[in-house]
Formats: C-alpha cells, sequence, structure tokens
C-alpha cells in the first residue's frame, strides 16, 4: 500500500503545468543620495510575499495578476514606507527611503517593526520552502526584552505555545526544549538547524543538540511543529531552525554587549557585519563564564561564528559560514528528593566534568533559474566531540570515593551532508501554484567509547583502563549511518480562500554498529571472575514513506483556518542502547518509534489591537520509548524500551492584545501589550504490555502550561513582566508520585507544579544600551528535571532569583 500511495502522490506532484508569466513588478529601493539599499524587506500584502532586495537594492515580482497591491518596506534605519501600487501592465518603480532621525525613541522604533511584523509568520511559500498549512512560529530576537545574555529560554520562547523546558543554570549553553509529551532532553525530539543546515549530533542516530546559537546573533527563531517531518525530517516535535542576523548594510557596523550576573556571570558578545559591493560578512565572537548557584559547579566557553557572502549576479549568490564552539563546564550531579528539600543548594559530587567541543561547515549556493523557479544546495558539515567524566550512581546519595575511578565516555561526531531544493511555480486556471521537491544525502562516522577516567579531581578526560583494567561498564563502538532521502510538497490554490499543500518523504537509513564491550563478573568480594570482550557487530536497514497534507482557508485578509496531518518517525540507533547506564537497563528488544501529528487552528489578528493562534491537536505515539520500574533477577530497575500506544492531545491559544493602539492610540511614545500563551493538555497510554503503564498519563506533560505578562514602554524606556506556571507532571510511564521521604535514589518520581516571575529592562539612549531583569524574582525553590544519567543521575535543582546587566554599543 505505501508504495501504491507514492506512485500516485509521484503521478500528482509531477502533472503537467506552463510557466507563463502576466506581470512583472521590478522595484529598486534606494536612500537619499539615490544609493541602492540591500537588505530591505519588501512585502506585497495582497500575496503576503516578502522579498529581500540584493546589492544593487532591487527585487523582483513575478506572475502578477492586474490588480492594485499594497506594498510595505521595512530597512533598519529608516521609516517605513507603505503604499499602493496599480499593476496593469509590467512596472518598474524606484522607491526612496527616508532615514530615522535619532529623536525617534526605542518605542517608536520598535512599534514600526511590529507594524509589519504582527503579520510575520512564516509565509505560504518562502525562498525553497513551503510552510501553507502548517503550524508556524517565529520569534523576532529585537522584539525580546529580557535575558540574552544568559539565554533565558523560557524569556526567549515566551511566546511558543506549550513548550516544556529543561533549566540546567548553565547560562544557555544548551537548549532543552519539549512540547506535547516529547523528552526536553537537549531539544532531540526537534530537527534542529541554523540558517537551514543541522547542528545536531547525529539526525537520526543521535540528534541531541550540544550546541545553540546565542540569541544575541540571531534576527529570529522559527519553530515549525510536526508537520514539518515532510521537508525536514521524520522527528514528532518538527523543526527548529536559527536564523542568524543578516549582514548589515553598512561597509561595517560594530555590535559590543558587555553582560555580568549574579553567581560571577560575565558575557562578552562581539560582533562586526556589513555589505561593500558584492560582498557581504557577518561574524561574532561570544566569551561565557560563570558559577552554578550550587557548590562545584562553573563553566566557561568560546563560541564563534563567520558568515561570508557573494553575490555573483542578480540571480546567483554564495554563502560559506563556519560556527565554533568550546565550553568545559563542571556539574554539581544530581539529588534525592530528602537532599532537595532539606537544600536544594547541596552537592556531594566534585569530580564531574563536562567538555564539547563543536564545529561547523556549510556552503549555500542560490540561484534564480528563471522568474518562476528557485533552486539551492547546500553542503554542510560537523566535526565535534564530547566528553564526560564523573561519578554516577542510581544510589545518588552515594558519596564519592575519591580513590576510585571515574567514568568516562567520550563520542566523537564526523559528519556530512547535502541537500537540494528546487521550488517552482506555476499557474491552474490562472491561480498561482508551487511545488517543491528536495532530496537529501547524510553520512556519518560517529565513534563512543565507555571505561574508566582517573582519579583524580581535575577534568582529565583522558581513559585510565591500566589503572582500572576492572571497570565495569566498557565499551567501544563505531558507529557509522547512512540516510538518504527524497520529498515534496505542492501548494495548490483551489479557490481564492482554499489552499491545500500535500506532500511525502521518502527515506532509507542504514545504521551499523561496530565494536565491543566488556563482560566483567565480580565476586562479592570484588574479584574478578570474568573478563572478556563481547563482539558486538549489527546492521540495521528500513526505508519508509512518510505522508502528509495541509490546507489553509483565508476567512477574510486577516484571517485564516489552517489544519495539516502528517506522518512521523523517530529511529532507536544502537547508539540509543549500548551505553551502559548505571541508572537504568535497556530492553534488548527495543525498537523504532512511529505515529501521526494533527492541528486545526485559527489564527489571525483583529485590525491592529489583536493578534491570535487558536488550535486544537492530536498526536498519536506508537512503540513510545519511555522508562518504568521492572524487576530484574530480584531487584527493581529501571527499564528503557518500547512502553506502548500513547495518545496526546490539547488546546494551544495564543492571543497579543496591543491594549495601547485600543485606549491609548493618541500616545506614539507609549507601548503596551498583553499577551497569554497557554497550552491544555491531556495524555493516555491506550495499549502496554507493560505492567502498571494502561490508561496512565504520559510523561512530560503538565495539564496546564501557562506563561502570561505585559511588554510595556515609554520612549526610550523598554520593559516586561512574565509569569510562568507549570502543572505536575509525570517522569516515567507508571506515574510515579514524588516521595519526600526518598533519600536514595531521585530517579523516579513526578516533577512538582512551580510557577516564575521574570521582569526585564532596557534602555537606550543614542549608540548606547542598558539592559538589566530578575529572573525568579520571588526566588521559589523548584526544579524541572529529574536526570537519568548527566548532569545527575537525580533532581536537578533550577536557580534561584538571580539578576543580570548588559551594556551595549553599536556603530
Amino acid at each position: 500500500m505505501r508504495l501504491k500511495e507514492f506512485r500516485l502522490f509521484s503521478v500528482l506532484f509531477f502533472i503537467s503545468f506552463s510557466c507563463w508569466a502576466q506581470f512583472t513588478l521590478d522595484i529598486t529601493v534606494v536612500d537619499g543620495s539615490n544609493n541602492p539599499v540591500n537588505n530591505v524587506e519588501v512585502y506585497l500584502k495582497n500575496i503576503e510575499y516578502v522579498l529581500v532586495t540584493d546589492e544593487t537594492g532591487k527585487v523582483q515580482y513575478n506572475n502578477l495578476d492586474a490588480a492594485i497591491y499594497d506594498l510595505i518596506v521595512f530597512a533598519y534605519g529608516y521609516k517605513i514606507v507603505e503604499q499602493k501600487v496599480s499593476l496593469s501592465a509590467n512596472e518598474k518603480i524606484t522607491i526612496p527611503l527616508e532615514q530615522l532621525g535619532e529623536q525617534l525613541s526605542e518605542v517608536v522604533l520598535t512599534q514600526q517593526r511590529e507594524k509589519v511584523f504582527a503579520l510575520r509568520r512564516l509565509r505560504e511559500v518562502e525562498g525553497t520552502a513551503i510552510y501553507s498549512g502548517k503550524k508556524t512560529e517565529v520569534i523576532q530576537i529585537d522584539q525580546i526584552t529580557g535575558n540574552l545574555a544568559a539565554n533565558n529560554a523560557r524569556q526567549v520562547y515566551s511566546q511558543v505555545v506549550g513548550l516544556n523546558i529543561y533549566e540546567n543554570n548553565d547560562a544557555g549553553l544548551q537548549l532543552n526544549i519539549g512540547g506535547r509529551g516529547l523528552d526536553p532532553n537537549r531539544s532531540a525530539n526537534f530537527n534542529t538547524r541554523q540558517n537551514g543546515y543541522d547542528i545536531s549530533a547525529d539526525v537520526l542516530g543521535y540528534p541531541e543538540s550540544y550546541y545553540t546559537p546565542p540569541p544575541e546573533a540571531l534576527s529570529e527563531i522559527q519553530v515549525i511543529r510536526g508537520a514539518a517531518s515532510l521537508q525536514y525530517g521524520t522527528q514528532f516535535g518538527g523543526l527548529i531552525n536559527f536564523k542568524f542576523k543578516p549582514p548589515s548594510y553598512k561597509p561595517i557596523e560594530f555590535v559590543s554587549r558587555q553582560s555580568i550576573g549574579s553567581n560571577n556571570l560575565l558575557t562578552s558578545y562581539n560582533s562586526l557585519s556589513g555589505t561593500k559591493g558584492k560582498l557581504s560578512y557577518f561574524g561574532y565572537f561570544l566569551y561565557k563564564e560563570g558559577d552554578g548557584f550550587r557548590p562545584n559547579s562553573r563553566f566557561n566557553s568560546r563560541n564563534g561564528h563567520i558568515h561570508i557572502g557573494y553575490q555573483f549576479t542578480d540571480k546567483t549568490k554564495l554563502t560559506a559560514e563556519w560556527s565554533k564552539l568550546n565550553y568545559l563546564a563542571k556539574q554539581a550531579g544530581g539529588l534525592t528528593d530528602a537532599q532537595f528539600i532539606a537544600d536544594p543548594e547541596f552537592s556531594n559530587r566534585e569530580r564531574n566534568w563536562f567538555d564539547v567541543d563543536w564545529n561547523l561547515y556549510s556552503l549555500r549556493l542560490d540561484h534564480q533559474f528563471s522568474t518562476n523557479t528557485d533552486a539551492s544546495l547546500h553542503f554542510f558539515g560537523l566535526d565535534a566531540s564530547r566528553s564526560a567524566v564523573g561519578f554516577r550512581q542510581n544510589r545518588v546519595s552515594q558519596p564519592d570515593d575519591i580513590t576510585q575511578a571515574r567514568e568516562l565516555l567520550v563520542d566523537n561526531f564526523s559528519n556530512w551532508g547535502a541537500e537540494a531544493r528546487v521550488l517552482t511555480r506555476y499557474k491552474i486556471k490562472e491561480r498561482t501554484s508551487a511545488l517543491l521537491l528536495g532530496s537529501k544525502f547524510y553520512k556519518t562516522s560517529n565513534d563512543q567509547r565507555q571505561g574508566p577516567g582517573s582519579a583524580s579531581l581535575a577534568p582529565d578526560f583522558n581513559f585510565a583502563t591500566d589503572q582500572f583494567p576492572n571497570f565495569e561498564r566498557q565499551a567501544q563502538f563505531d558507529l557509522p549511518n547512512l540516510n538518504v532521502a527524497f520529498f515534496g510538497e505542492n501548494v495548490f490554490k483551489l479557490s481564492d480562500k482554499l489552499t491545500v499543500t500535500p506532500g511525502f518523504r521518502f527515506e532509507y537509513v542504514k545504521t551499523e554498529s561496530e565494536g565491543s564491550f566488556q563482560n566483567i563478573v565480580l565476586d562479592l568480594a570484588g574479584n574478578v571472575l570474568l573478563n572478556e570482550a563481547v563482539r558486538d557487530d549489527r546492521v540495521f536497514e528500513r526505508n519508509f514513506i512518510l505522508l502528509g497534507i495541509g490546507a489553509t482557508y483565508k476567512w477574510n485578509k486577516d484571517i485564516e483556518l489552517y489544519a495539516n496531518f502528517s506522518e512521523n518517525y523517530r529511529s532507536v540507533t544502537f547508539s540509543d542502547i549500548r551505553i551502559t547506564n548505571p541508572s537504568f537497563i535497556v530492553d534488548p528488544n527495543i525498537g523504532d518509534e512511529d505515529g501521526f501529528t494533527a492541528d486545526l487552528g485559527l489564527r489571525g489578528k483583529l485590525g491592529n489591537d489583536l493578534s491570535f493562534d487558536f488550535s486544537a491537536y492530536g498526536l498519536l505515539y506508537d512503540n513510545r520509548l519511555g522508562e518504568v520500574l521492572d524487576v530484574d533477577n530480584g531487584r527493581v530497575v529501571r527499564l528503557r524500551g518500547n512502553i506502548g500506544k500513547a495518545f496526546i492531545y490539547g488546546l494551544e491559544t495564543f492571543a497579543d492584545w496591543n491594549i495601547k493602539n485600543t485606549l491609548l492610540n493618541q500616545n506614539d511614545n507609549l507601548k503596551l501589550n498583553m499577551f497569554t500563551n497557554l497550552a491544555l493538555t491531556q495524555s493516555e497510554y491506550l495499549e502496554s504490555q507493560r505492567n502498571n503503564v494502561e490508561g496512565k498519563k504520559v510523561e512530560f506533560i503538565p495539564t496546564i502550561n501557562l506563561k502570561t505578562g505585559l511588554n510595556f514602554g515609554y520612549k526610550n524606556l523598554l520593559g516586561s513582566i512574565q509569569y510562568t506556571y507549570l502543572s505536575e507532571q509525570f517522569t516515567d510511564a507508571t506515574n510515579a508520585p514524588q516521595d519526600v521521604t526518598d533519600n536514595q535514589r531521585g530517579i523516579e518520581g513526578s516533577i512538582p507544579a512551580y510557577d516564575i516571575l521574570d521582569v526585564s529592562l532596557s534602555y537606550t539612549y543614542k549608540k548606547w544600551k542598558l539592559e538589566t531583569g530578575i529572573n525568579n524574582l520571588l526566588n521559589k525553590s523548584y526544579f524541572t528535571r529529574r536526570a537519568t544519567g548527566y548532569p545527575g543521575p537525580g533532581i536537578i535543582p533550577s536557580p534561584p532569583l538571580t539578576f543580570y546587566t548588559t551594556l551595549q554599543f553599536k556603530i
């Protein structure tokens, strides 16, 4: 049946079409001296399509019908231009921009940006991607008044509905977000990208993200829910794409941000960008260091990025990028429930260290074959490693014997890939449709080793096998993976109001495991009875097709209904299976997960007063991976494996009310918005072969997930107040409750409900900007995670009240 479905969709996508243009609108944007201005966003409101000017200041719209078009032009440092264009033949127009005066306040500048981008969701078609019918959310970084220096995810993602966030007290070095019942650990259930290419360790084999671009360097973060699987991968979570700031239109622009904060936090962000002729560039360097609020915790990191673009012609552009991250963190370890209640700042681990070295490479070619057809070819690669050394036991309260070996895990990641996309527009009965076809090749050559580390207190990531030959958990594996994918989507305009977008994705995955582990048996006195290497080589091949469809119905020019359905898949790899963990054992029959995601929603805006997105969703998770308590050889253990079939459903609502426009519209220097972000979620295990699971709730799902607050401002002063509340959530499939008397493990149990209040302010004076704020103003004691491995095991407490201050200088 799958093959027949694929053939049907292939026929659908390769239908015959003609590619004639009706009218063309050529637009040139210039400054007051009649010089061209690049990186200007030109928006045709009628067709909801944005183009960005090239180095000659030009954009071109094709296949336009005779009509009167609403045109909006936006560029940093210039006043917004709004005008109507009457098109009855091919037209060429020039739009002059007027530079903003120094006297305009930050509130006025912010509201000018919002005037355009209150509309800003991902358009039906952008570049060589299709977003029609999908649930999309775009975070505009320059609209955030919050703790960007520490990458506070609560504030950065405050307007993305239903996200569940782990807080690790590492100044945002790692992003840990999930949603809809997906484990937040290192955002492994999302396909994470920057500027369109993968940044995780191994997209299918080890999809954890140890690297996260700093928000200070970003223009926006795109979040596309489960239906993104057709274009971007198979993950249940969908896509997170970090878009860096575009190069400045000026020859040189310099930004410096220096921050201090609680627990000796120090960050230094410095960037250069500009455009000269056909060459554009952007680069930054970020240094972070600080201590955690607990003993035995501190970190330092160095992160840099370079982007070079060259516009060969008005139709062809080449960009190259390199990103580098290196950080070292000392980790305080996890706590039991009893330890957390007695003192959440306690630590009994002084030898636990974590090290990451990340190198990303990218080369992208964009070319316009014709006025209707765009193409992109993206080559990317990763050369990286992560190492963790320390004492971790399932008895979290057990003191660390500093004379004994620590456990050391070292992973090396070497992968590369290429993704090609072609998008063409064509006419069906005078309505413009769009076809996207693409393919991806991805190859990894990864290895991992587990064994004894030294007995020292230092961050020593060398194996000490000669000193501790009988260390029980030892393994060494090479893990090559191969992934080939083909995908396609087509936007069909069935009427002026109704659009339908079907799609498919074919995946071929080959996973291999080559290596061995040590089988060591000791007697009760610790004497070695057996120490042998056990070879374990495996090959696992699979191929499958994912299908999906989306639809939108435009109620009017500002409001639309949308719906989508998409199949999802998540592979289990030997990387998941082979690491031996003292906190749980792995079912040898563990297998892949599959299921689907569906959304139905209403989104849009009411005048300039209210923007909203109300939706319902359902997610079916078959063979869901999870953990339960089980009995192994007479002892109670935590078992990881396929738990059963789960169904997750809920309501996700977002509303942003511009109080100033509604009640105080006469005051241009005043800003006052109230937003509410509420997710109400229910879940149930429908089937399970495990004891005490069927009928239980799914892990990592608070029934209530609320973020609400005020964004306000007067002249050059901006501020935000945000309140966050999450109800109780479970961490295992048997729904074990929190046991406040637990003085041994801290790994099982629920996460109690918690609420947090954050306050931030910023003030701008000419080229200077001062930002400050307090996170967790009410000084609540809470936690968001029970870790089964690093940085635990056990409860990982979240930070108490902390402050930050940032000084920015920009020329």
